[in-house]
């Protein structure tokens, strides 16, 4: 997945207008512009189409955690440089901005039709090195997204 791909399908799934998209890189203080987000947000084959880059996708996740849950204790945002695959990352941002336990992105995977035990979701969410740590596949993300858009929006 590209990460236009999970900017237009995180958006989607929180019903997220174009200003409230903006307003989330904004508390990640990440200045982004209407017609940036819309050039993201635009299909690969359009004229328009710019690539989103790993730190504007986390600055947007780092903007929906500060909305959702407030600064962090000890000090503001930093985004150090990217260390593991950018769909954990996403993931893991998610889980912690909507405040998702397992059971959650379990029922979430469920209701995609994706059914995984939690020990495979558990290592989704280790640090790197760790010796039962997995990368999340595109399929897997892209599931987690359409069940958190069907849980969000039904």
């Amino acid at each position: 997945m590209t990460n236009n791909d999970i900017l237009r399908r995180v958006r989607y799934a929180l019903n997220l207008p174009d200003a409230g998209a903006i307003a989330l890189f904004r508390l990640a203080n990440t200045d982004v512009t209407e017609s940036q987000l819309l050039a993201w947000l635009a299909k690969e084959d359009e004229t328009h189409y710019q690539s989103c880059g790993d730190q504007q996708l986390l600055a947007f996740l780092d903007g929906l955690i500060l909305q959702r849950r407030g600064p962090r204790e000890g000090g503001p945002v930093t985004r150090p440089a990217v260390a593991e695959p950018i769909n954990n990352l996403v993931f893991k941002k998610l889980r912690v901005a909507l405040e998702l336990k397992e059971e959650d992105i379990l029922a979430m995977l469920a209701q995609a039709g994706f059914n995984v035990g939690k020990s495979e979701l558990t290592s989704l969410f280790r640090k790197p090195g760790h010796k039962h740590y997995q990368q999340c596949g595109d399929q897997f993300l892209r599931n987690f997204l359409q069940g958190l858009a069907l849980h969000q929006r039904h």
